[in-house]
């Protein structure tokens, strides 16, 4: 091979394999296709379990990268960073050096720090019907929530919820509040709420631990409530969950009204307005350096707000002691920027909210101090939803292009049909209350087999076959009832774009370059001039 062909086929090379890393490269030169990772596990959160699934897979593919995860709950993951049993914890709130319920103080000798990891809003998932079909539009205030978590409101035709609900006739039928019977940073979210702005009537304070209500029932994790709302079985049940499992499951979540007088759905929008309002403690000198502090939060006058928005936490180690190496540091290093940045890119699809760029550059400062990696984000580099370069960190993309409440979610004498969360079909309501295409009914919702609810659309979560843990069909065209129907869940696979075309491009041109110098030996052999034979 010549000089000259062997620079071309080298530059050549190269641009291949830059092309054939492109799709990759955008979360950093850092996390690299072409290292070697060495496996990492962790524990905790169901809150945020199914995001971390969905990033999980997506490492494992793009980076030969394995990240073992166990929903157990946040206090569980809490407990075993506590007991150097994982390299990491997810967690919705720090460990708890007072616990406000009374419970043993949480205080782990290794060294560590918090990365915030994904937003969303903690929701009330139900299952209810007017008239044999499925209520979708569902609205409740605070006070009316905490009320029915304390056992205090009892029926769904309450005149605290019909307040709440006017344009719906609603049943003489028993509340089931489904709770969390494993420590649980969801409970701990939810009740911090309720201390914040109901202590009159939730007096417990924060707690992962919440007491069963006399009429209701508790379910191990958010995979068991979201499981147990969802069974033909849990009718007129209600439980809080994190958004995305209601949104697998084929079911709605209640509107919960804001500080505004809107009555507002925890979409990926609603959650990046209401953290605009977050305080974060920047002192780095604290045990609680990078927690939220979320009073502003819950009293955001802005009216596209869903008031019980947060984040959550990984828990990273900041030594390398027991079982967590430098090794595994590069690992969680390389897996905790692909979170920060690219892995926000689809939080929207799973039912959270991407994080605003002051808490990825919070994270990156966490980065840093990780054994093995120690570096932090070039944030003109990542990819991250909320932020374009040159953005501020008081900047929030998704929220800039928030959408205002539709009229008929204003606190009042109309009431919005559109369905919620995992259950889009209308709920028709009352002869002028309907709004936003919801089907008037002449003779009020669920007034009878001619009216109401009772006519038109399908039942939500009656279409599309729904699976348990195991794959099992549990609902849906054929299936028997029985085993949970929530499952955790992944984003779609994409279609095939630009970024695997020019993988395959890249593909087909290393090969062409491989065969090239051959095929070009060949070419000079052939065009040499045939020797005179000897005489």
């Amino acid at each position: 091979m010549t000089r000259r062909l062997r620079r071309a086929v080298t530059a050549a090379l190269a641009l291949a394999l830059a092309v054939a890393v492109a799709p990759f490269a955008s979360t950093s030169a850092a996390v690299s296709a072409g290292t070697t990772y060495v496996a990492i596990t962790g524990s905790g959160s169901t809150w945020s379990q199914n995001a971390l699934d969905q990033w999980r897979k997506n490492v494992s593919t793009a980076y030969g990268m394995t990240v073992n995860y166990t929903g157990n709950g946040s206090t569980a993951g809490r407990t075993d960073f506590i007991n150097g049993s994982v390299d990491f914890a997810i967690s919705e709130i720090p460990f708890q050096a007072r616990p406000q319920d009374g419970s043993a103080p949480e205080r782990p000798s290794r060294a560590y720090a918090y990365m915030p990891i994904v937003a969303g809003g903690t929701s009330f998932m139900y299952n209810l019907k007017i008239g044999g079909k499925r209520v979708t539009n569902l609205r409740l205030s605070g006070d009316v929530i905490t009320k029915i978590f304390l056992g205090q409101i009892t029926r769904w035709n309450d005149k605290a919820i019909t307040a709440d609900n006017p344009a719906l006739a609603m049943p003489d039928k028993a509340i089931t509040p489904i709770v969390r019977s494993d420590g649980s940073g969801t409970s701990a979210q939810f009740t911090l709420w309720m201390s914040k702005q109901y202590s009159s009537l939730w007096k417990t304070g924060m707690t992962s631990q919440f007491p069963t209500p006399r009429n209701g029932k508790a379910q191990a994790g958010s995979l068991g409530v979201a499981g147990y709302v969802s069974q033909t079985y849990g009718e007129g049940a209600i439980g809080y969950v994190e958004y995305s499992y209601a949104l697998k499951s084929g079911f709605p979540v209640a509107k919960v009204l804001n500080r505004a007088g809107y009555y507002i759905e925890p979409t990926a929008d609603s959650v990046a307005v209401a953290l605009l309002k977050a305080q974060i403690n920047t002192d780095p000198n604290s045990p609680d350096y990078l927690t939220q502090i979320l009073d502003g939060v819950y009293n955001n006058d802005d009216r596209r707000t869903y008031p019980l928005s947060s984040y959550s936490y990984m828990i990273v180690p900041t030594k390398a002691e027991g079982i967590f190496t430098e090794k595994k540091g590069q690992t969680l290093g390389a897996f905790a920027q692909y979170v920060l940045c690219q892995g926000q890119q689809r939080a929207a699809e799973l039912g959270y909210s991407p994080l605003p760029m002051n808490l990825v550059l919070a994270g990156s400062d966490q980065l840093k101090r990780i054994p093995g990696w120690g570096k932090g984000i070039d944030t003109s580099n990542c990819d991250n939803p909320t932020f374009k370069p040159g953005d501020s960190p008081s900047n929030n993309q998704v929220a800039l292009k928030a959408p205002q409440p539709q009229a008929c979610d204003k606190q009042g004498p109309t009431q919005c049909a559109t369905g919620t969360a995992g259950a889009k079909t209308n709920t028709p309501v009352s002869s002028g209350n309907a709004a936003s295409g919801g089907g008037a009914t002449s003779g009020g919702a669920g007034t009878g087999s001619s009216g109401g609810a009772a006519t038109g659309g399908s039942a939500a979560g009656t279409g599309d076959p729904v699976y348990d843990a195991n794959g099992a069909l549990v609902s849906g065209q054929a299936a028997s009832v029985g085993g949970a129907v929530a499952t955790p869940f992944t984003a779609p696979t994409p279609a095939w774009g630009p970024a695997q075309w020019l993988m395959v491009a890249a593909g087909v041109l290393l090969l062409a370059l491989i065969a090239a110098p051959a095929v070009a030996m060949r070419h000079r052999r052939s065009s040499r001039p045939t020797p005179p034979a000897s005489r």
